[in-house]
């Protein structure tokens, strides 16, 4: 398994795979380590916990580097995400417990019960753009509990899984208790129907959660999936138009735009759209792409050349169905694309349609409030949402009562949050990660009632 940096088409290193019988012993050997890491009372694991916290800050550089080589992100962004990592270890080493413990029900019983329990080996199969945090979100619950984990990392950042598998272990978490395994993506259907695998988590594209959902039900086992989104950014006519395109190129560009949770469409009620796209596009345009371990680089390449194709496509795609290009849209060199803002766009466009998977901007035209609420909701997808305006009390009843949408802020830009329930609805999903809701999708949910 070959890393390669998109920023300059380099080979950073080579990998040897884990064949199908080593992906076999690692089931077995992970199903072993949980039937004695379920034993283990909630301090004991909490401090290996935060030994993993204390770990990830110590070396936050170093693995922001790594992924700034083998995916594109900028140095600093990696830095914040690393510490975001450490931050959810933190968080479930202290909360897991309280969120877990036996929780009493009046009934007719003497006593009666809701008793979590952890379920066993659980396959996380994981993409590569928050490729700390995706993991992490996963495995700071998840082994809190007392499952044990395999992770089957993308193929573009194999140096990341390994890296996380040694911060578990140097942080005296026991063996198979967390194990990453180099394996191509067509060797996860074999594994999923695993005996010794009891639950799936998968971060990716929509495609991918079919294909992980598919072969999960077919075995009867518990699925959570975060997929895609395009998650529409509504500008009300009395919102503070420069804050909000500040907040909304933001959001477009965290991660060089690759993200599930990035503002993709911004639907602007008429009456503030020029003033809207001229302060959005001067805001775009201050990205510096460059190197991402530039430390005054805010937007690196994508991916890979592939990807920065396919987007590239979509804009072309957009372009010709009547779309007009407002900044960018030209590719540079391997696997670079600049910030660009695409305007007059409209449903039956792929700028409207799909997600745009790199820091391309769909500005959308509304009449009124009710059809921009309208056309935020005429998605396939339903991760997150924001809404701008100043009449906050009305801002939280839009985002309450009339988006469809996992999460939706008001006045500020979507981010996961370990302290608050994080997931889709429609095509971007099932299932919550983080916060007590997140613990608890990997645990049996047991009632014992006691006569």
């Amino acid at each position: 398994m070959k890393a390669v940096n998109p920023a300059t088409g380099a080979e950073v290193a080579e990998y040897p795979d884990h064949t199908p019988a080593d992906a076999t012993r690692a089931a077995e050997l992970s199903h072993a380590a949980y039937e004695d890491w379920r034993q283990t009372s909630f301090s004991h694991r909490a401090a290996s916990m935060q030994r993993a916290a204390s770990i990830l800050r110590a070396q936050k550089l170093e693995h922001a580097r790594l992924m700034a080589v083998e995916m594109g992100k900028p140095v600093a962004q990696g830095e914040a995400e690393v510490e975001k990592c450490a931050w959810v270890c933190e968080y479930y080493a202290e909360h897991a417990e309280r969120f877990l413990r036996d929780e009493p029900i009046p009934t007719d019983a003497t006593r009666s019960f809701v008793a979590y329990q952890p379920l066993g080996v659980v396959l996380a199969v994981m993409p590569w753009n928050f490729p700390f945090w995706q993991v992490f979100r996963f495995a700071a619950p998840a082994l809190m509990a007392g499952n044990t984990g395999l992770l089957k990392h993308s193929s573009i950042v194999p140096g990341c899984a390994l890296a996380i598998e040694r911060v578990f272990r140097e942080a005296g978490f026991p063996s198979h208790v967390f194990q990453s395994l180099l394996i191509p993506a067509a060797a996860v259907p074999a594994l999923i129907e695993h005996p010794r695998i009891v639950a799936v988590t998968l971060t990716g594209s929509t495609p991918a959660g079919q294909s992980v959902a598919s072969t999960a039900g077919q075995v009867v086992k518990k699925v959570v999936l975060e997929l895609g989104g395009s998650d529409p950014y509504v500008i009300l006519k009395d919102a503070d138009v420069q804050k909000a395109a500040r907040l909304c190129a933001t959001s477009r560009l965290i991660n060089n735009g690759q993200s599930c949770i990035a503002a993709k469409r911004f639907i602007v009620v008429e009456s503030r759209l020029a003033e809207f796209e001229e302060h959005f596009v001067t805001a775009m345009g201050e990205a510096k792409l460059g190197d991402p371990l530039a430390p005054e680089t805010t937007l690196g390449p994508q991916a890979t050349v592939a990807l920065r194709d396919e987007l590239h496509q979509q804009v072309q795609r957009s372009l010709a169905a009547g779309a007009h290009l407002l900044l960018g849209g030209e590719p540079g060199r391997h696997a670079f694309y600049p910030a660009t803002v695409l305007t007059r766009v409209r449903k039956g466009m792929p700028a409207f349609d799909e997600e745009l998977f790199g820091p391309v901007a769909a500005v959308v035209s509304a009449r009124d409030e009710a059809e921009a609420i309208a056309l935020a909701n005429d998605s396939s997808f339903g991760l997150g949402a924001a809404v701008f305006t100043n009449d906050v009390a009305r801002g939280e009843e839009i985002a309450a009562r009339r988006i469809q949408a996992g999460c939706c802020f008001v006045n500020d830009f979507v981010r996961s949050d370990p302290r608050l329930p994080f997931g889709g609805i429609k095509a971007s999903g099932f299932g919550r990660e983080l916060s007590s809701f997140g613990i608890r999708e990997f645990v049996n949910i047991k009632t014992v009632y006691v006569k």
